[in-house]
């Protein structure tokens, strides 16, 4: 890829899509432990 702009542009979404995996991951984790800790749903 010559286009540096088109690189930065593909790089960012790589980068933002890779965050909002790792987040919906952690909120997955997350809620499996509270539900096993406290016997109940997480608040919302």
């Amino acid at each position: 890829m010559d286009n540096e702009i088109l690189r930065r542009l593909l790089w960012a979404g790589v980068v933002a899509a890779s965050s909002a995996i790792a987040s919906l991951a952690a909120t997955k984790a997350a809620n499996i432990v509270w539900v096993r800790v406290f016997n109940e749903e997480p608040p919302k």
